[in-house]
């Protein structure tokens, strides 16, 4: 429990020289990380702009949570060149910003700084480091032309699946409403030393961090949640409960979970999930919007690419047919094209 972390940092293995991370992007998800790393010790350095990051350098990080309410002072900037490299850079950006991250990136690098990109969807490094038949086979739906691997190549990735629901409730303050469990691991399913003195440091602060042999099982599995109720709210307008209760778009979830799963066997996954039960946890959530249709009611750009047009693109190339995935694809582009496009403007 939080309560308990001063005692948990204290009673922890310290080194002379703590593990530096630097958060970029520190929203709801990077301040919470953030927060909870440098309360156990570790030397954090959050990287935000405007009213959050005012907030943030007069205030630290106040997090409330049903496991206990702490605040924290991690130091915060708009400048990463004033942080100089660090050990681990957790990405708080969403992935449609990972190609024009460089800036925000590039002053953070040393030769072994290790990138942990907290997405949802297909990770553009899937294919590398991966045995068989697609080994470094790049998507161009979540890498377009190389631009992301140029900015972050695959080699300092370690992946992330955050199974924790936080929101920002005002300017430096976060509230966290359930879940602590960031899986992580390598591409090429080694465990690591980095995955290691990383979960390490997590635990220290309080969080769940298993290194998982084989994350693709943990992507694929949040997946079946994202590439089905993100696009059906955007295009309903509809919350997850309304989803689940309306008999026909909860045939048309099934269908899409039934396709991801098809196409995951497709590339060599075979994650161990019913699509009954992953149905009713959503409908346990009850009337949640999911982040996608929040992106479209702000006016920000939609996250679809890597949740709906990777498992598109992933069928292609598999020779796996998706049917339902591609009509839904097809008026979810169309969505996010017209949502971005001025009023009155061509698509």
């Amino acid at each position: 429990m939080f309560c308990r972390l001063d005692t948990l940092a204290r009673s922890s293995h310290r080194t002379e020289s703590p593990v530096k991370v630097a958060v970029v992007g520190a929203g709801a998800i990077g301040a919470y990380v953030g927060a909870a790393l440098h309360r156990a010790g570790a030397e954090v350095h959050l990287i935000a702009r405007g009213p959050h990051l005012a907030a943030m350098r007069r205030d630290g990080v106040r997090v409330l949570s049903p496991r206990g309410d702490f605040t924290a002072r991690p130091a915060a900037t708009d400048d990463p060149s004033d942080v100089g490299p660090v050990d681990y850079v957790f990405l708080g950006l969403k992935a449609n910003s990972y190609a024009v991250s460089g800036p925000l990136v590039h002053p953070l690098m040393h030769a072994r700084t290790a990138v942990i990109a907290a997405q949802n969807g297909i990770p553009w490094w899937y294919f590398h480091g991966l045995a068989g038949p697609y080994t470094g086979r790049r998507l161009d739906s979540v890498d377009p032309a190389g631009s992301v691997s140029a900015t972050l190549p695959p080699e300092r990735a370690i992946g992330c699946v955050v199974y924790a629901a936080t929101e920002i409730e005002a300017p430096g303050v976060v509230r966290h409403l359930e879940g602590t469990r960031f899986s992580i691991g390598e591409p090429d399913r080694s465990v690591s030393r980095r995955c290691l003195d990383f979960s390490e440091a997590m635990v220290a602060g309080g969080l769940k961090c298993p290194v998982e042999p084989d994350l693709r099982n943990d992507i694929w599995i949040k997946l079946l949640g994202n590439i089905s109720f993100n696009p059906i709210s955007a295009l309903s307008r509809a919350t997850m409960g309304q989803i689940c209760r309306h008999p026909d778009t909860r045939t048309l979830v099934e269908s899409m979970m039934r396709e991801t799963l098809a196409v995951a066997a497709a590339v060599g996954c075979r994650p161990e999930i019913s699509v009954e039960r992953r149905i009713a946890g959503a409908e346990r959530v009850g009337d949640h919007k999911t982040s996608t249709l929040q992106d479209l009611e702000k006016g920000k750009p939609l996250e679809l690419d890597v949740l709906l047009a990777a498992v598109v693109e992933l069928a292609s190339l598999a020779g796996t047919p998706v049917p339902t995935l591609r009509a839904v694809h097809a008026l979810a582009d169309l969505l996010a094209t017209t949502s971005s496009a001025p009023a009155g403007s061509a698509p």
